[in-house]
């Protein structure tokens, strides 16, 4: 049985969003669509047991951070609750230490496998960052290729969105100067 209680859509200047969520945070964010049509259709293929419905007032809120942050203004969404009781432990772990990389900061996927006691474990992080059912708020757009590059990016738009999101974070690898410098 599903713990999702509904889901609602939500505008930003990229296209329609969506959220799902349980009692106890988010359960799943799509991104930026072309049109609201998409993203309800997306959500009926995911969570076909549950109705739209409005934002509670928290999710709305969290709407509205994720909005901001996508028309350009930098946001740190890490107060914002997650419901990951669907996912395994390792992924919990990944997604964990992801949320603990600050806004304007970005790390490699050997670096985050190393910062959960997995070193040598980047593909399978990488995996794990492409499941992520709560993309921006578990903020898997910090995660770049050991040389650098943008690398993949599950949503809509791809490695496009994913750069738009770190220049808007104003993103910097470690020390260096931002990565678009």
């Amino acid at each position: 049985m599903s713990r999702t209680e509904g889901y609602g859509l939500f505008d930003t200047a990229l296209g329609a969003c969506g959220l799902a969520w349980s009692a106890e945070g988010l359960v799943a964010v799509l991104l930026p669509e072309r049109d609201p049509q998409t993203v309800r259709a997306r959500f009926a293929r995911r969570h076909p047991e549950v109705a739209e419905t409005p934002l509670p007032l928290w999710a709305a809120q969290a709407a509205e951070a994720m909005a901001a942050l996508l028309r350009g203004e930098p946001r740190d969404l890490a107060d914002i609750p997650v419901d990951l009781a669907g996912v395994g432990e390792f992924e919990r772990r990944v997604y964990a230490a992801a949320r603990a990389i600050p806004p304007g900061r970005a790390v490699t996927y050997g670096e985050l496998a190393a910062r959960i006691g997995e070193p040598g474990a980047a593909q399978a992080v990488g995996r794990a960052l492409g499941r992520n059912p709560v993309p921006i708020v578990v903020p898997c757009h910090r995660i770049v290729a050991a040389d650098g590059r943008i690398g993949g990016f599950s949503a809509p738009g791809g490695a496009e969105t994913k750069k738009r999101i770190l220049a808007i974070e104003g993103a910097r690898l470690g020390d260096e100067p931002d990565l678009f410098g």
